[in-house]
C-alpha cells in the first residue's frame, strides 16, 4: 500500500499542477511563459509541478473578482443572463410603448373607417371613394 502511495502521490500532484497551470490565464503567470511551465510540469515530474505551486502563479485576488468563468468569457465582465441588463429591460420596455401606441393607431384607423363605412351604407346608395 505505501508503495504505491509513493507513486499515487506524485502523480496526483502532477495532474493537479497541470491542470491548474493550464486554467490560469497568461496574465497570471510569473517569470515564464505559460506553456514553458506546462513543459516544465510536465518534464520534471516531482520538482516541476512544486515549483508551479510555490513560483509559477500568481496566487493574490486578480483585480475586478475576475473567477475563471469569466477567462473562458475572454474577460467580459457584463451583463450573464438577459432580465440581470438593465440596459436590455429600458430597451424592452421602450419596444413595449412604442408597439403600444401603433396599436392604439390602428385600432383608432380601423374604428375611423368601419364608422365610414356603416355611414356610407345607412347613406344609401352613395359611391365609395377609393383611398
Amino acid at each position: 500500500m505505501f508503495r504505491a502511495l509513493i507513486y499515487l502521490l506524485p502523480l496526483a500532484l502532477t495532474i493537479y499542477a497541470f491542470i491548474d497551470c493550464l486554467n490560469t490565464p497568461e496574465d497570471e503567470a510569473k517569470h515564464l511563459p505559460k506553456i514553458a511551465w506546462v513543459f516544465i510540469i510536465l518534464l520534471f515530474w516531482i520538482v516541476g509541478p512544486i515549483v508551479w505551486l510555490a513560483a509559477g502563479k500568481m496566487r493574490t485576488v486578480p483585480a475586478g473578482g475576475r473567477t475563471p468563468s469569466e477567462w473562458h468569457r475572454n474577460h467580459r465582465s457584463q451583463w450573464v443572463a438577459p432580465d440581470d441588463n438593465p440596459e436590455f429591460l429600458k430597451a424592452l420596455k421602450d419596444e413595449n410603448k412604442k408597439d403600444e401606441s401603433l396599436l392604439k393607431d390602428w385600432e383608432a384607423d380601423l374604428r375611423r373607417r368601419e364608422e365610414e363605412l356603416k355611414r356610407r351604407e345607412s347613406g344609401g346608395n352613395a359611391s365609395p371613394s377609393t383611398d
